[in-house]
């Protein structure tokens, strides 16, 4: 999963959305989906005795949110960054002001940058970090509504990154990026 670019509308990992057969619609995760995710990855987590970190941009919290809705979750969670401009991109994550203007925010670059930053700066063990485009404005002809920046750091390993391009509207976008940021990380840690 190292470094990877994919362009489908995240259908392979558990819990990422799917067409409906019949038409064009996206079934999105449900509530209770994204608690089993959590579950597992806290379980993970747990086993290893790692703690870990969010670095959010697209998703606004969404995903720390959903990690801190499991009682107990401070065993495993330490903390979630949002940053949501480039100066808090910079700020809090040390995101080099030269990536964001050469690479922009949603980059390969950035996205690395923002998870090796909160591995860094929160002194866990494990970060996730997102950056994207959710719409319904803000896209562009390289990068369109629905493109996902995602990066993983885990100590001892070289951090891994990748894009999807996410179909539906800013809630579907934004729901598909915290399931697969979540399966992701699940992922890295079952290697």
């Amino acid at each position: 999963m190292n470094n990877k670019e994919s362009r489908f509308s995240a259908s392979k990992r558990q819990g990422s959305a799917a067409r409906d057969g019949n038409n064009d619609k996206v079934v999105l995760p449900g509530e209770q989906e994204i608690e089993r995710l959590v579950q597992k990855l806290a379980s993970r987590l747990l086993k290893c005795g790692w703690t870990m970190a969010t670095a959010e941009s697209c998703t606004g919290g969404w995903i720390a949110k959903c990690c801190t809705d499991l009682a107990g979750s401070s065993a495993w969670f330490d903390r979630g960054f949002v940053t949501y401009s480039d100066q808090a991109k910079h700020d809090l994550l040390s995101v080099k002001l030269s990536t964001l203007k050469k690479e922009g925010a949603v980059s390969k670059a950035t996205v690395m940058q923002m998870a090796e930053g909160a591995c860094h700066r929160a002194g866990v063990n494990a970060s996730l970090a997102v950056t994207g485009i959710a719409g319904p404005d803000g896209g562009s002809a390289d990068k369109p509504v629905g493109t996902v920046w995602f990066a993983w750091s885990l100590e001892g390993r070289q951090a891994s990154s990748e894009v999807m391009h996410f179909a539906g509207d800013r809630d579907a976008v934004r729901r598909q990026t915290v399931v697969h940021a979540l399966s992701g990380l699940q992922d890295l840690l079952s290697e």
